[in-house]
């Protein structure tokens, strides 16, 4: 049945009424290939089944089914950039409530989604990020983040699992955007200073 579910997703339905109808909708040797001896179940089922799934469970098997689809990368492997952002779900507001927000490890090589978590209203991006960069292999891979992940906690996350980081870094922390574009700065060397003596 959820191999039913992803397929059914993957091609649009939305809702139990619309896995149902997509299932149904096939031939008797195409849903025998998706694991039914007999007709599909009905709408019902499916919600039963979505609603007594523990969503945890679901994304860690998913989660692991994608490392082994994706394999561990080479030492001597170029670095593989994965994209670390959080997009709020459409379709997901509610009464005296916000939007469901999800984090998510993006890798560009794949272009599939390596883990993700939602956001807790309680706590912001950067916090849940740490929990999210426990959950995958970092090992040959290079994170690749906004502003809002140019924070030292996070970084050391990064560098503690084997990972590198490129993080953006905004007018909104200015010690730090000075610090880097000092080091880019053409070196001071003391003979300047002699010349422009001279030269007075």
């Amino acid at each position: 049945m959820l191999a039913t579910v992803v397929c059914a997703v993957l091609t649009g339905a939305r809702g139990y009424a619309a896995i149902a109808d997509w299932v149904h909708s096939l031939t008797p040797e195409a849903f025998h290939l998706l694991g039914f001896t007999r007709r599909p179940p009905k709408a019902g089922a499916f919600r039963k089944l979505l609603n007594r799934l523990s969503v945890g469970a679901l994304e860690e098997a998913i989660r692991r089914w994608v490392a082994l689809q994706l394999g561990v990368p080479a030492d001597d492997a170029e670095l593989q950039p994965v994209a670390m952002d959080g997009k709020s779900l459409r379709g997901t507001v509610q009464a005296l409530q916000r939007m469901v927000h999800l984090l998510s490890l993006f890798d560009h090589k794949s272009g599939g989604t390596l883990s993700q978590l939602r956001v807790d209203a309680k706590t912001n991006e950067a916090k849940a990020s740490l929990d999210l960069l426990k959950s995958v292999l970092l090992k040959g891979r290079v994170v690749t983040a906004d502003a809002i992940f140019c924070q030292r906690e996070v970084c050391q996350e990064i560098l503690d699992g084997g990972g590198h980081y490129f993080v953006v870094v905004k007018e909104n922390q200015p010690t730090l955007q000075a610090d880097i574009a000092a080091e880019f700065k053409a070196a001071f060397s003391p003979c300047d200073r002699e010349i422009a003596g001279v030269a007075s």
